[in-house]
């Protein structure tokens, strides 16, 4: 229809500026866009999201890596453990689990309370960090986006809204860890999209993405991300964290009411 990529373009736009600052792709909340809305079959909304993430990506991390936000070796950890979770949690949603309702409620339950608990802790005036918040090991960095990367595999989420949640809760500064689940989030991404494109050839099923809706709301998103990004820098810690709490909050409230239904 002619609203569809107009309406694509700013949904993409809308989501990305939102939700870039704090180091989420976006494409979570994209989903239920494209279930309700746009119409996309089951289980096709998962590589379109990966699509979304994979024309989105840039436009936020060519800003982070251009204000130095970037440097690091956490970025590198996260990549290194999602990559093969992705293909893994890919080839378990196409063969194994088609609807995929008890990840649905396994990050109700991780991310409705650990979001609660970022905006309590936002609007409480900190009065000492977590001991040895900045001192995860690498094997265990490593180990949780291993676990991140199926579960985005599986629902095509990149796991940037898990990461970012979890690893901000443990004590390390927002400004860190956004565009280093940016960058694991566009890595896994590209590597599913191909990977759903792969698997789309042995399978009978909508499998291969809406490479137009997803291509649409990714170029939305290449911008809004690029506008968020810039955005980041002049917003302080406590806001960030209020609002990556909030995200983590309205994401797990989604999933346990489509759990219910």
């Amino acid at each position: 229809m002619d609203w569809t990529v107009p309406a694509a373009l700013a949904v993409g736009l809308l989501i990305a500026a939102v939700t870039a600052p704090v180091g989420v792709s976006g494409a979570v909340f994209l989903l239920p866009v494209q279930l309700s809305v746009f119409g996309v079959p089951n289980p096709a909304v998962t590589p379109t999201n990966l699509l979304f993430n994979v024309v989105a990506g840039p436009g936020a991390l060519w800003r982070y890596r251009y204000d130095g936000a970037l440097r690091g070796d956490l970025a590198g950890r996260l990549v290194l453990g999602t990559l093969p979770g992705v293909v893994i949690g890919a080839v378990i949603r196409v063969f194994a689990l088609p609807g995929p309702d008890v990840f649905r409620v396994l990050i109700a339950v991780l991310l409705l309370p650990l979001g609660l608990w970022l905006c309590l802790r936002a609007l409480t005036p900190a009065r000492h960090r977590p001991p040895h918040a900045d001192r995860l090991r690498p094997r265990t960095i490593t180990g949780l986006a291993l676990v991140v990367g199926v579960v985005g595999g599986i629902y095509g989420i990149g796991g940037g809204s898990l990461l970012g949640p979890i690893l901000v809760g443990r004590g390390l500064p927002v400004a860190r860890v956004a565009p280093a689940a940016l960058a694991a989030t566009f890595a896994t991404s590209l590597v599913g999209a191909a990977t759903y494109a792969l698997l789309s050839l042995a399978s009978s099923g909508d499998v291969a993405p809406d490479w137009w809706l997803g291509l649409a709301c990714g170029l939305g998103g290449l911008i809004g991300g690029y506008l968020g990004a810039r955005l980041q820098p002049r917003l302080p810690e406590r806001s960030l964290r209020l609002l990556l709490g909030t995200l983590a909050t309205a994401l797990g409230a989604l999933y346990a009411v489509q759990t219910l239904r």
